[in-house]
């Protein structure tokens, strides 16, 4: 199965699910981030994970009972991002579950 593209506002859909978000790096703090997809959403960092404060970033990862993601593999974009491509994306295929996949619960 694909892993579901979402944004801040999906994530209580997908807990306990593994999810694919785009999003700024808006701060670092040590080993966790804050990444904004359409509202903030904390991200847990593994030590391969190396972002760069406003640069956007790919996570892979866990959705938390607390809404944070651990993280599985993250990926620095740089910083030409269209985020609000990023977030039409997100947009159709959670309305065409159907066609990507990626249901939730």
């Amino acid at each position: 199965m694909e892993t579901p593209r979402v944004s801040c506002s999906y994530l209580n859909s997908f807990v306990n699910h593994n999810v694919l978000v785009v999003g700024k790096v808006v701060q670092l703090r040590g080993e966790s981030a804050i990444i904004d997809a359409d509202g903030h959403i904390t991200v847990n960092l593994n030590r391969e994970a190396h972002l760069v404060g406003g640069n956007a970033a790919q996570i892979v990862g866990k959705v938390m009972p607390d809404l944070s993601i651990k993280v599985l593999s993250a990926q620095d974009l740089g910083v030409d991002v269209d985020f609000e491509l990023a977030q039409k994306v997100v947009e159709v295929t959670q309305e065409h579950k159907d066609i990507f996949g990626g249901g939730g619960q």
